[in-house]
């Protein structure tokens, strides 16, 4: 019996031991895989380029048409930013007897580029009749060619021939403006009053191409025009016209540039511009 228990004892003391020994080790817990946070997406720029002035035209177009209310975008557009670049003299050099309102000449002896861009004059009468009857004295601005397309370059063909200060009703085109509203008695530092914006600069013949022309970027604020919203938009020939739209804006700066080099010639300040934002 003592014989028994001690072996009995003993198997059981080896049996416990070995199950001991064959506990398996604790699996480590799996290391948390770090989440990527998310790049917060960039804000959108605040500044409206050619495509979103276009697409603002559009809207305005439509609701004219269409003889709707003013669309609410056409009142918070009031107040942004925006930047357009218009090509210019895209058949080469204008001749002397040329009266465009924008043009470039090149006096390859003295390798000198002579600019002279001016505002085009639009009647406040044209786009309101009770114009007569309110403040507002003068438009000066600048028709925005081909406003079918986003390119602010030269169209391969050159130019077309079509002045740019004829009648738009009579122009293929000439379909969107941006202007400038002056009231009588306002302060008269932005009005250009007929004078052009003039310029000669040194360039290296090789440093332009005259079939690219060059750009005239304008920079500012859209502003208000008489009654709300940014637009006006008229159809002079009836319903069958597509419309034509005037956008106010308050030009800040006014800047001539290459298209071949993407260099800034000459830059005007517009007296009494804002501070960028």
């Amino acid at each position: 019996m003592a014989a028994v228990i001690v072996v009995g004892g003993g198997g059981f003391l080896f049996g416990q031991r070995a199950a001991k020994d064959q506990v398996p080790a604790p699996t480590p817990a799996p290391l948390a895989t770090p989440v990527p946070t998310a790049t917060p997406a960039e804000p959108p720029s605040r500044t409206l380029d050619r495509a979103a002035l276009i697409a603002l035209a559009s809207i305005a177009a439509d609701a004219t048409a269409q003889g709707a209310a003013r669309p609410p975008e056409l009142d918070e557009a009031v107040g942004k930013r925006f930047s357009i670049a218009l090509p210019f003299g895209c058949g080469g050099p204008a001749g002397e007897s040329s009266n465009a309102p924008m043009r470039w000449r090149y006096d390859e002896e003295a390798e000198a580029l002579r600019f002279h861009v001016a505002p085009v004059a639009l009647a406040p009468t044209d786009w309101w009749p009770e114009a007569a009857r309110s403040d507002i004295e003068a438009i000066e601005g600048f028709w925005i060619a081909r406003p079918w397309t986003l390119s602010e370059s030269c169209p391969s063909g050159g130019d077309t021939g079509a002045p740019n200060a004829t009648d738009p009703v009579t122009l293929p085109g000439q379909t969107l403006a941006i202007g400038q509203f002056f009231a009588a008695g306002g302060a008269r530092q932005r009005r250009r009053d007929g004078r052009p914006y003039t310029a000669v600069v040194r360039v290296a013949t090789e440093a332009f191409r005259p079939e690219q022309g060059f750009r005239v970027q304008l920079t500012g604020h859209i502003a208000a025009v008489p009654g709300g919203g940014a637009t006006a938009c008229r159809q002079p020939g009836g319903p069958e016209q597509r419309p034509i739209c005037l956008i106010a804006t308050t030009l800040d700066k006014v800047t001539i540039e290459n298209p071949v080099s993407g260099e800034s010639l000459v830059t005007w300040a517009v007296a009494g511009a804002r501070q960028s934002e």
